[in-house]
């Protein structure tokens, strides 16, 4: 088939694809929200709260409930968690309808996806009868199906990006399961925003190419080269922010004033105390409550030394990447883009250690990584050769048939 082809897709596809790319980006910002305002165990029980569907308004309305005697009752903080698993639950919802969607026309498509989708949803009860061993490996099965399913069929009707992308979100509803179990346990926080990210970036990819509106350029094999080492760059340090974030180790070389001792220095030295080993020991093993942080200052300090530090290579090299855009006349509209998203990312990592970290401006630097994630995406989706031979939708269609 012609890379230019257009996908053999249901009419509406490509509406619910940016819909639920939007609701992708929200969910992903009000998931830092709930993270940042430790909010995040303010639920001890998982799906309910407090055994609840919504959240308890009142201290009285949880006594004698089992989270109860693991949590007291926050209401100022139980809300921003069950409202981000309603958000959740709403996604999962729009992107199991792009899987099936994406493929009826698959022979025994819809049925793979049904299957999996019924184990994830058995284990659920399960879950919240205790009984988490079994429920985790009845939906890691449910995991299996789709992964192969997506394996073995080609993505001319986007069935792959589709299949993977429900496989992200059941995974990312066990490490949300897992973030309340384990108690913040830093590995699995870090995992649910890549498993976010990753959610996020083939929801880009699957709108662009549902859309149709492909940029046609020489120059654009090469170029797509460029632009997905920026996207592992940036995925890097995307890690590396949530490894920060989920270790408490924001503030760690000071903050709160426009000192240069907490930036560009790191406690009044450019090279200070720091034990890597420590601080990048990703398991620690199950039972240790990780909110507010258990590391000593040192490893904390080597966390915010590795993130300020990659930050430099992925600022350096996204802005050599819109200048070398930036040549292409087609191409400058993204390419400044791309380099004034630099620049704002750059500001608020700065403002979150001058300022101590106000809840806005750290937010505000997690959607600053979305919307970098979208453009490189986004250039990825759209980027093509010129084609000489042009579409070929009708073979296509038949190998679908085929399945």
């Amino acid at each position: 088939m012609s890379l230019s082809a257009r996908p053999v897709l249901h009419r509406n596809f490509h509406r619910l694809a940016w819909f639920a790319l939007i609701m992708t980006a929200s969910t992903i910002m009000f998931g830092s929200f709930v993270r940042l305002s430790d909010a995040g165990l303010s639920c001890p029980d998982w799906p309910t709260c407090y055994g609840r569907v919504t959240w308890p308004q009142h201290a009285e309305e949880v006594i004698g409930h089992e989270a109860a005697k693991i949590r007291p009752l926050e209401t100022h903080k139980a809300w921003r968690e069950q409202v981000h698993r309603f958000l959740a639950g709403a996604l999962g919802i729009e992107i199991l309808t792009l899987a099936l969607l994406a493929t009826r026309r698959r022979r025994w498509g819809s049925t793979a996806v049904i299957t999996a989708c019924v184990l994830v949803a058995t284990g659920i009860p399960l879950y919240m009868m205790g009984m988490h061993v079994p429920a985790s490996i009845i939906a890691l099965i449910g995991e299996a199906i789709l992964l192969i399913a997506a394996l073995r069929w080609t993505n001319i009707d986007l069935a792959r990006a589709a299949l993977l992308t429900l496989a992200v979100v059941i995974f990312q509803a066990l490490l949300g399961m897992w973030t309340v179990t384990w108690l913040l346990k830093p590995i699995v926080v870090m995992g649910h925003l890549l498993g976010g990210m990753l959610m996020f970036g083939l929801l880009v990819w699957m709108a662009w190419r549902a859309t149709h509106m492909p940029i046609t350029l020489a120059e654009a094999p090469k170029l797509k080269w460029l632009i997905r080492a920026g996207v592992a760059v940036l995925v890097a340090q995307i890690a590396l922010g949530g490894w920060v974030s989920a270790n408490y180790a924001a503030l760690a070389c000071g903050g709160g004033s426009a000192s240069l001792d907490n930036f560009p220095r790191c406690v009044s030295q450019w090279w200070p105390p720091h034990d890597f080993k420590e601080g990048f020991t990703l398991w620690r093993g199950i039972g240790v409550d990780y909110e507010g942080g258990v590391l000593d200052g040192a490893s904390r300090i080597a966390i915010q030394m590795a993130h300020r530090l990659m930050a430099i290579v992925v600022a350096v090299y996204l802005l050599w990447l819109s200048v070398r855009l930036f040549r292409l006349p087609s191409m400058r509209g993204w390419a400044s883009a791309l380099g004034l998203l630099v620049v704002l990312q750059i500001t608020l990592g700065i403002l979150n250690v001058k300022l101590a970290v106000p809840l806005e401006v750290a937010v505000a630097h997690s959607g600053g990584a979305v919307a970098l994630l979208f453009v490189l995406v986004t250039l990825l989706a759209r980027l093509r050769a010129p084609d000489a031979e042009g579409g070929k939708a009708s073979a296509a269609s038949t190998a679908v048939q085929a399945g």
